[in-house]
């Protein structure tokens, strides 16, 4: 078998650039004529497209997903000791801004199948103190919004949106309506890291709200808490999403469910050849959810997994843990309230999950040598 020339990324910024290259070029080039770096034209203009693609009243940029996370919880006037619920199986951002405020991160499990926080474990765990819940749409599909949503009504919480994997994704509601990730709870909240399905070329971030006073007082902490120029209504921080970076998201959103169909292709081509392979578990499909893809993610059965990915490196393929230690593991995260054993689910996919190349740029030939290249390794 022949190796494919071109280098294999996980993520394929460079080629997905010099396909808008043209577009990217002329947008960096008219910021740095009009000198307009923070909250220029561009931004504006990107905040009313992200609104009306996202369907949602108020879209406010911020400078990256963290600070999201964060602006939206301050802006909720959670108080230290306050409870907020979030998956054990995420990306550290979601709960370390919980710890960072000081409010108490209360870590449930996740489904095997989907990755999506389990529902039933969030019920178990909601007491008096439980303020908010933090679902996380991990991968690139919605967690079960509608029970999480009627969960959050029933003992009057907030619920905020981790949607910086899944932007673009929709949720399909029992009735049949549909809503995009990040606009279903009381705020959602977005990454515009490059990786991500809408990447820009450095850091950014977005908050999602239908909810007019919330939005108003986003706005405020984001900009140093400030409700005119000089005049500061509460503590804030200084978080906004530059010019530049807007122009170029600007033209990446137009692109978007291109973007997404691609994913799904690349998705569709690992499903087929993977299908039925008693060593690999392809990602399923919430039904209740479409998928954008972020991350394909194959779940290990009776496998090395330092093994099979030694193989793939030497291959020239690379593959990737997402995430190899359970948050409550994480020496940062240790609390008397948990121990090993605690979050199985979690820790079973900690253990056997490893994530293949998926970004827009993946052609059939790349695809091929990646499936077959995984298959020789059960072969050898």
């Amino acid at each position: 078998m022949e190796k494919v020339i071109k280098k294999i990324q996980m993520v394929d910024l460079k080629s997905q650039y010099e396909k808008i290259k043209t577009e990217v070029d002329v947008a960096i080039q008219s910021v740095l004529d009009n000198t307009a770096f923070i909250n220029g034209p561009e931004v504006k203009a990107f905040q009313v497209e992200l609104e009306k693609y996202l369907d949602v009243k108020h879209v406010v940029p911020c400078a990256n997903g963290t600070d999201a996370l964060q602006i939206a919880m301050m802006a909720l006037d959670l108080k230290p000791g306050d409870e907020v619920i979030t998956a054990d199986f995420t990306y550290v951002a979601t709960a370390e801004v919980i710890a960072l405020l000081g409010l108490k991160p209360v870590l449930v499990d996740v489904i095997p199948d989907t990755f999506e926080i389990d529902v039933n474990a969030i019920e178990k765990a909601i007491t008096p103190k439980t303020k908010a819940i933090v679902p996380v749409h991990l991968f690139g599909q919605c967690a079960d919004m509608e029970a999480i949503m009627a969960l959050a009504k029933k003992h009057n919480l907030y619920v905020i949106e981790d949607t910086a994997q899944a932007i673009g994704a929709e949720y399909k509601f029992a009735n049949g309506t549909t809503k995009k990730a990040g606009t279903i709870g009381t705020v959602g909240c977005t990454s515009f890291f490059p990786s991500k399905n809408l990447g820009c070329y450095g850091d950014g971030g977005a908050i999602f709200t239908n909810d007019d006073a919330l939005a108003s007082k986003i706005r405020i902490i984001a900009n140093h808490g400030q409700s005119a120029q000089y005049i500061h209504d509460s503590i804030g921080v200084n978080s906004r999403l530059d010019s530049i970076q807007a122009a170029i998201l600007r033209i990446k959103l137009r692109d978007l469910d291109t973007y997404a169909f691609a994913r799904n292709k690349a998705a569709s081509f690992y499903d087929k050849a993977f299908a039925n392979h008693p060593n690999l578990k392809t990602p399923a499909r919430a039904n209740f959810s479409n998928h954008v893809f972020h991350q394909y993610t194959l779940q290990l059965n009776g496998v090395d997994r330092n093994a099979f990915r030694e193989f793939l490196a030497s291959k020239e393929i690379p593959a990737m843990i997402y995430y190899p230690i359970p948050l409550h593991l994480q020496k940062a995260y240790l609390d008397v309230r948990y121990k090993a054993g605690d979050f199985p689910v979690t820790e079973k996919l900690c253990a056997t999950v490893i994530s293949l190349p998926m970004h827009t740029e993946l052609d059939e030939e790349t695809l091929k040598y990646i499936t077959d290249s995984v298959l020789e390794f059960f072969n050898k």
